[in-house]
Formats: structure tokens, C-alpha cells, sequence
């Protein structure tokens, strides 16, 4: 079983955190912005994986080091579970109807970081989360886990189906991604050899 533990401590932050790509869909987060854990609970449940995620940030100054640490730190635990991405199928995307929004997102873990991020979030804050952070939770993310992500809502009406049907799409995209192809176990998915 593709399995990580790690824990990141720093002025601002101290972030620990345990992943299971072949898991069950349990999670235990506590990151001090509900909204945020929602999503992180959701990503666990729609990926098949299970995360603990605990952290402890600055919240009295701002939640941008704890939003975009747990992107890090997510990342990580990504690129730990991985190992040598042998055999996996490396890239996923997926597309999600959430009411009246449609989002998608594609991801390619083949050790290029980049991102594309449209949500057209509309509003400064969903719940208690500022939405100008989710960017830099998938730039985090992005670049510890060496993954190409494009994420974008195509048209909706609600900011909060915006966001929580782009982090859906993550999660299912990331489960085909991570998943393994039983014919190329012993290979890299790379005509070059290495990712």
C-alpha cells in the first residue's frame, strides 16, 4: 500500500500529516478554517484516499501560510506516496456538475510543476475561507508533488459550488492519476525514462 507521513514544522506554520492513496475515504483534518477542511474532507471522500491533516498556523495574522503550507504539505505526502511513479497512469482529469456549476480540472504528475487556476469566485471570502487563497493551495501543491494542474469553472451561479466542485474534480482526477495500470507495472510512464 502507497503510503506517506510527515510533518513540517515552521515559524508560521506546523503542519502533520498522513496519506493512503488506496484508502477508504476516511479523513481527520484540523487546519482552524472550516470551509477549508470541508474541502480537504471532500477531496479525501471523492479521491478513495485517506488523509490526516493537522495544522497549526498564524490565523491571527492571516490564513495564507496555513492554506498554502497544507497545499505543500499535501504535495509531500503525494510525492512520498508515489515513490518512483512506476506503473501509474499519470495523468487524470475529470468533469463535475455541481447544481447549476460546471468545473473541471486535468492534473499530470510527471514532475513538471505548473498551474492554471480559473474558479471565477466572485466574492472575498465562502464560510471563513478567503478565496483568493485556494490558488495558492493548488500552487503549493503543485509544486511538492511535481504535478501539472489546470483547474477551471466553465459557468455557475454559486461561489460555493464553484470552489467545492473544483476541488471534486481534483480528487477524481488525482484517483485515476495515482492509480496503476496492471500492463506497465514496471514502467515509467515517460517515452524519456525519467520524471
Amino acid at each position: 500500500m502507497r503510503s506517506a507521513t510527515l510533518q513540517r514544522d515552521t515559524r508560521e506554520t506546523k503542519i502533520g500529516g498522513s496519506l493512503k492513496i488506496e484508502g477508504r475515504g476516511r479523513y481527520e483534518i484540523s487546519t482552524g478554517i472550516r470551509f477549508f477542511d470541508h474541502m480537504l474532507e471532500l477531496f479525501t471522500k471523492h479521491g478513495g484516499f485517506d488523509l490526516k491533516l493537522h495544522a497549526d498556523g498564524d490565523l491571527d495574522v492571516d490564513q495564507h501560510h496555513t492554506v498554502e503550507d497544507a497545499g505543500i504539505v499535501l504535495g509531500q505526502l503525494f510525492a512520498q506516496a508515489l515513490g518512483d511513479r512506476k506503473g501509474i497512469n499519470r495523468a487524470g482529469y475529470f468533469v463535475l456538475p455541481m447544481d447549476e456549476t460546471l468545473a473541471v480540472v486535468a492534473v499530470d504528475l510527471g514532475g513538471r510543476p505548473a498551474l492554471v487556476y480559473k474558479d471565477r469566485v466572485k466574492v472575498r471570502q465562502v464560510g471563513d475561507l478567503q478565496t483568493e487563497l485556494v490558488e495558492d493551495f493548488f500552487g503549493g501543491f503543485v509544486n511538492h508533488a511535481g504535478a501539472n494542474l489546470h483547474a477551471k469553472v466553465l459557468y455557475g451561479r454559486s461561489n460555493h459550488h464553484k470552489i467545492e466542485a473544483i476541488f471534486k474534480c481534483f480528487a477524481r482526477a488525482m484517483k485515476y492519476a495515482c492509480s496503476k495500470d496492471a500492463r506497465l507495472k514496471d514502467q515509467l510512464p515517460s517515452t524519456k525514462g525519467l520524471l
